[in-house]
């Protein structure tokens, strides 16, 4: 198992800061070459450049009143869950079909019950070795 992680591209794990305007702010974010490349894909099925992409999260999230206090700590989860969402086969990894086009609640509600199964299964197997 670990040489599927420890001889991966060390590039992937890089660290790069990009700057950026948030609603007329500059700001900089540093994230691993891994997530700024989940982020390209994201916005490009958007038709999006990823400065958008951030910015527009930004936005999405102020307004949603969620505390953005460690912003790039969300940017990395929503990366995570995007490919979460592909493993699980509730997204196709296309660009064919932007995400703002997509019904979000019902992703939402997928993504739940496949978070519930993975935990039940977790416990149930857990309990069986003990």
């Amino acid at each position: 198992m670990c040489g599927l992680f420890i001889n991966a591209d060390p590039d992937l794990w890089k660290s790069t800061t990009r700057s950026l305007r948030i609603d007329g702010v500059v700001t900089s974010i540093r994230m691993e070459t891994f997530f700024w490349n989940i982020l390209q894909e994201i916005a490009f099925r958007d038709d999006l450049a990823i400065n958008q992409l951030i910015s527009k999260l930004y936005l999405e999230a102020l307004d949603a009143d969620h505390d953005i206090g460690n912003f790039t700590s969300f940017l990395r989860v929503c990366c995570t869950r995007y490919l979460s969402m592909v493993a699980d086969g509730h997204l196709q990894r296309d660009s064919v079909h932007p995400l703002v086009d997509m019904d979000a609640k019902n992703l939402i509600n997928q993504e739940a019950q496949s978070i519930a199964q993975r935990k039940s299964r977790y416990l149930l197997t857990r309990t069986e070795k003990h």
